[in-house]
């Protein structure tokens, strides 16, 4: 498995997309808004830049990539109000994701994302600033922009995607688990640990080469309140019960054995301690803030609410599909796409049957930080 080139959020806008699956992306990005929101207004406020470069990093494509924009102009706008046409200040936005993302999908919508965006200052009497849209692709994990060229870094719900499958991790150490799992040996969930540690300070060390003195990041992604590696809440159990739905495959003779053991999703859910550490091994970053919020995990639309007996399979059905979005193109790629409907059928049954026997059903762990560049 090659991430850069096998690994993207489902494209188009079908019924198994991102852009029709990814509530919960929106939602912590709508959770996390007001420390958006702070880290601008300081910036504006201490660098008082003429030309303002802002990164989305992990962008993916969709109506949330939009909603970052749509948040940063506002923001400077009424930060600045009239102020900004003085100075005639310019944003420059660069969308960064993998080079297999739908760039595509996020360009042909830029226009009526414009229109709409005059009009709803023009209503509050308002101008926004000049502003730019330009994608990147390549990964955050290498250098992407000139030295200190940045003023603001942001990325949500990406930077808990690894670069690869953990190093030294084969075939033979994780069988029947596709992440850490319950029957995960403890020497497979460190080097988890250790491929994450070493993904995230490379990460940390391109971003102060291309960041700005005192310029700002704020980092978004799912993590765990647990101290316990083996307890990531929701994530755990989405993992688990995707495991459990390969191994019924195997078991029915779909999947080869060793197909499913040779099988691992390239990710880790941190704790706010382990975050903590690795930001102070690189001595070119203050946290202002650190914060770790709770989400309920249902991926349904809020606006079409379900309730009595269909709700526990209308929320496995939502969930199976937003799982699908995120990870569709490393089983196809590892499997083959010919099992894909029925895997997750097979994940729909088992997260509605977990959803109707569980008491206390566990949340997604969301872990915000908002850094500064010394």
């Amino acid at each position: 498995m090659k991430i850069d080139r096998d690994f993207h959020m489902m494209k188009g806008d079908d019924e198994f997309s991102y852009a029709e699956n990814s509530r919960i992306q929106r939602r912590a990005i709508l959770t996390t808004r007001p420390m958006v929101e702070k880290a601008v207004r300081e910036m504006c406020r201490d660098l008082h830049p003429q030309s303002m470069t802002i990164v989305d990093l992990g962008c993916s494509f969709g109506a949330n990539t939009l909603l970052f924009v749509s948040d940063v102009i506002t923001t400077i706008c009424e930060n600045g109000n009239n102020a900004i046409e003085e100075s005639a200040m310019e944003i420059q936005f660069f969308l960064n994701d993998l080079p297999s993302n739908d760039f595509n999908h996020i360009f042909q919508s830029l226009e009526q994302f414009e229109q709409l965006t005059k009009q709803h200052f023009t209503c509050r009497g308002l101008q926004p600033p000049p502003y730019y849209v330009a994608a990147m692709a390549g990964s955050f994990y290498t250098r992407l922009f000139p030295s200190n060229s940045v003023h603001f870094f942001h990325s949500s719900m990406s930077v808990m995607w690894l670069s690869q499958v953990p190093e030294n991790l084969d075939g033979s150490m994780n069988k029947g688990n596709v992440y850490i799992g319950a029957t995960t040996p403890p020497m497979v969930a460190k080097l988890y640990q250790d491929q994450f540690e070493k993904d995230f300070l490379q990460f940390l060390r391109m971003r102060c080469k291309e960041i700005v003195p005192r310029g700002r990041m704020v980092l978004t992604l799912v993590g765990r309140r647990s101290k316990d590696v083996f307890d990531a809440g929701r994530t755990t159990i989405g993992f688990e019960l995707l495991s459990q739905g390969l191994r019924t495959l195997v078991a029915e003779g779909r999947v080869e054995k060793e197909k499913l053991d040779s099988f691992n999703i390239p990710i880790y859910c941190p704790s706010v301690d382990e975050l903590k550490q690795l930001v102070c091994h690189n001595d070119l970053l203050d946290i202002s803030d650190i914060q770790l919020f709770e989400m309920d995990g249902n991926c349904m639309d809020d606006s079409e609410p379900v309730e009595g007996p269909a709700a526990a399979q209308a929320i496995g059905q939502s969930t199976s599909a937003a799982l699908r979005a995120a990870t569709e193109s490393l089983i196809a790629s590892h499997f083959g796409d010919s099992i894909l409907d029925e895997l997750f059928t097979l994940f729909t049954r088992y997260f509605t049957s977990y959803i109707e026997s569980e008491v206390e059903k566990s949340a997604i762990t969301i872990i915000t930080l908002y850094l500064q560049r010394l």
